[in-house]
């Protein structure tokens, strides 16, 4: 895929590209991996995604690998340890609303499975966007705000409706790409 083709917001860094070609926009159908990319996009608020990026093997260490029935076990000694971790970002707000989202998840997933209800939202099939530049593309959708209300009423934090609309891009509940990008055909099939 050349340069010129791709979404213009991954730049150049070899990471952001990567992460572009071969996971933005993929559905996720796991309910743990779903959790995973809301915790990190929640932990992204305030700073730029190739930070999180960057440190998300470390963020997978430090934290189990992102399983929420152990992370939902944790108390203030897990929290004060991750404060302690330069290797991800260490915001006491941020380490404790992953533990009450663990708890949180935990609930939906054995009510009715937390990938069936974030994807109820989208009507349980990709949204499919047809948008020429990045400039078209909303910060958040009728859909965003109707998924964060949902899981803030569930308990969640740090998933307002700009949060939720990057990680529903993110996890391809919604096709972003831009239409002259071909990753944007490409998952059109998923």
């Amino acid at each position: 895929m050349g340069r010129s083709e791709r979404c213009d917001w991954c730049g150049h860094d070899p990471l952001y590209v990567a992460y572009h070609d071969e996971e933005w926009g993929v559905p996720e159908w796991d309910s743990r991996a779903l959790w995973e990319k809301l915790i990190l996009d929640g932990f992204q608020a305030g700073l730029a995604w190739i930070t999180i990026l960057r440190k998300r093997d470390n963020f997978r260490a430090a934290f189990e690998g992102f399983d929420p029935n152990v992370i939902a076990q944790w108390g203030e000694p897990e929290v004060e340890r991750l404060l302690q971790d330069a290797g991800i970002v260490r915001h006491r707000g941020k380490i404790e609303a992953t533990i009450g989202n663990a708890k949180a998840w935990q609930v939906i997933e054995a009510d009715q499975g937390f990938s069936e209800f974030c994807w109820s939202f989208v009507g349980g099939a990709p949204r499919q966007n047809d948008f020429d530049s990045m400039s078209q593309v909303p910060a958040e959708t009728a859909e965003s705000k109707a998924l964060s209300k949902a899981l803030k009423k569930a308990g969640f934090r740090f998933c307002g409706p700009t949060i939720v609309y990057a990680w529903m891009e993110a996890c391809g509940l919604v096709n972003d790409h831009i239409v002259g990008c071909p990753r944007h055909a490409e998952l059109r099939e998923c």
